[in-house]
C-alpha cells in the first residue's frame, strides 16, 4: 500500500534536521496545501521573493528549467527551495505531454542535489478522488516523500471560519454560523471568498439565517453538478453511484430528475450568454450568484455542445414523461437517462 505521511511528521523531521530532498503533497483544499508549503519552507527562504526560491507552474513549465533551477547552488543560504504548483502530470489520467514529463521527473527525483528542496502539489479535480488509487503516485513512492494535506474536519472548519468573519469584520452569531458552516463547501479558498461576498452584501449589518441562504446553494444541487460532470467525462459509474447517494438521503426520483434538468437548462443558458459575448462579470451580474459558482457552471458548460444539451434536455422530458405514465423500475429509468446523456454526440 502506499505510503502516505501527514504534513505534522513532516514539519517534525524538519524541525529535527531530517528534512527530505522532494516532497509531493495533494489533497482537496488548495489553500491548506499553501500553508503546509509555507511552514515547510520557513526554515530554509524568508519568502516567495527570496532568491533561493523559484516556482513553477507544473501545466506550463519546460523540464529542462525546472532542472536548471534545482541544480543552481543556493546563494549565502543552506538550501534552496523550487516549487512546481497545481501539477497536472501527478493527474491518474494524463496527457502524452504530461506522461514524459512525469517519466522524466520520477528518474530525476533519485538525484536531486542535496542543496535542493523540490516540492509539487496537486490539487484533487473531485472531491471524491481517492490518492491511494492513483498510479502516478504509487510510482513515486520509491523516489520521493508523498504529503497527504486532509480536507478540515468540521470543528476545525467552524473555528476557522470565525476568525475568517472576525478578521474581516463580519457581524454573525454562532447559531448563523454554524448554519453557514453546515452549506458552504469545506474549502478554505473558496470559504474566504464566499465570507467576503457574504460580508459584502449585508454591507455591516448583523448576518441573517435568510442571507445565508440567499447566497449559498445547497448540498443537493452541488451532487447534481457532479453528477453533470460525470456524464461531460463520460464516467457513468460514478454518475450513477451519485444518482444512488441521492437516493438514498430522499427516495424522490422526480426531484432528482427536475435537478439534473434544470442544470442542463442552466448550462445552455450559459452558453448562449458566452455566445453573445458576455463575461463571467456580466454573467455574475445577471445571475446574482456567487463568482465561483458561476465559474464553475461556465467551465462545465464549456464540456458540452449545444447539441448535446439540447439532446440531454430532450432525454430528460422522455424520462419525466415515462416516470409519470409507466410503472418501469424508476431507479433504472434515471440510470438510463445518465447513459444516453453521456452518449449525446456532438
Amino acid at each position: 500500500m502506499i505510503n502516505l505521511v501527514n504534513l505534522d511528521v513532516v514539519l517534525k523531521d524538519i524541525k529535527n534536521g531530517k528534512e527530505k530532498n522532494s516532497y509531493v503533497i495533494c489533497g482537496p483544499d488548495e489553500e491548506l496545501i499553501k500553508e503546509g508549503i509555507d511552514k515547510i519552507i520557513k526554515k530554509y527562504v524568508s519568502g516567495q521573493d527570496d532568491l533561493n526560491f523559484e516556482k513553477f507552474d507544473g501545466g506550463k513549465c519546460e523540464f529542462e528549467e525546472v532542472r536548471n533551477a534545482c541544480e543552481t547552488f543556493p546563494f549565502m543560504g543552506e538550501k534552496k527551495v523550487v516549487l512546481l504548483y497545481r501539477c497536472p502530470f501527478l493527474k491518474e489520467k494524463t496527457d502524452s505531454q504530461g506522461k514524459a514529463f512525469y517519466k522524466l521527473m520520477k528518474e530525476y527525483l533519485k538525484d536531486i542535489p542535496p542543496t535542493t528542496i523540490l516540492i509539487m502539489y496537486y490539487v484533487f479535480g473531485d472531491k471524491r478522488e481517492n490518492v491511494k488509487r492513483n498510479k502516478n503516485f504509487m510510482g513515486l513512492e520509491k523516489v520521493t516523500t508523498l504529503v497527504q494535506v486532509e480536507k478540515l474536519r468540521r470543528d476545525g472548519f467552524y473555528k476557522r471560519l470565525d476568525s475568517m468573519f472576525k478578521e474581516m469584520g463580519g457581524e454573525i452569531n454562532n447559531i448563523n454560523l454554524k448554519y453557514y458552516a453546515e452549506k458552504i463547501p469545506m474549502n478554505m479558498e473558496i470559504a474566504r471568498k464566499e465570507v467576503r461576498k457574504l460580508i459584502d452584501y449585508t454591507n455591516g449589518r448583523e448576518i441573517k439565517r435568510e442571507d445565508i441562504d440567499k447566497m449559498v446553494l445547497n448540498k443537493n444541487e452541488d451532487d447534481v453538478f457532479d453528477l453533470v460532470d460525470f456524464i461531460a467525462q463520460k464516467k457513468t459509474e460514478k454518475a450513477i453511484k451519485i444518482v444512488n447517494e441521492l437516493l438514498f438521503k430522499a427516495d424522490q426520483h422526480m426531484l432528482i430528475l427536475v435537478s439534473i434538468e434544470n442544470q442542463i437548462k442552466k448550462l445552455y443558458d450559459y452558453k448562449l450568454l458566452l455566445k453573445e459575448g458576455k463575461s463571467i462579470d456580466n454573467i455574475q451580474e445577471i445571475t446574482r450568484l456567487p463568482r465561483f459558482v458561476v465559474e464553475k457552471t461556465v467551465n462545465q458548460s464549456k464540456k458540452f455542445s449545444f447539441n448535446q444539451l439540447k439532446e440531454s434536455m430532450k432525454h430528460c422530458i422522455d424520462t419525466e414523461k415515462s416516470l409519470k405514465t409507466t410503472s418501469r423500475d424508476k431507479k433504472m429509468e434515471l440510470e438510463l437517462l445518465i447513459l444516453n446523456m453521456a452518449l449525446a454526440k456532438k
